[in-house]
């Protein structure tokens, strides 16, 4: 996958600074979160058989249900993402 030189200009439009891009609300957290929360919602497909926003097969009685804040701690410090759950709590 190649990152576009377009692309790249659209995420950094707005950072002056250092702390714009690599500060505690700066773009690299964000994007850890974000890309977290992808992969979260990308597992619990796989896992539930359907996607997001669609209907479920009708021999699935599992569904989505909503999502749980957590913390993650890393040597950046704490990530807040919404980690996807599902009703049986299978996931």
């Amino acid at each position: 996958m190649t990152i576009s030189k377009e692309l790249l200009d659209e995420l950094l439009k707005g950072c002056e600074r250092p702390e714009d891009l690599l500060g505690n609300n700066g773009l690299m957290k964000e994007l850890k979160i974000k890309l977290m929360e992808r992969m979260l919602g990308a597992e619990l497909t796989a896992h539930l058989g359907y996607e997001d926003g669609k209907e479920a097969p009708p021999d699935q009685v599992n569904r989505r249900n909503g999502s749980s804040a957590k913390r993650l701690k890393g040597q950046d410090g704490e990530l807040p993402i919404a980690v996807p759950r599902d009703r049986d709590g299978s996931f």
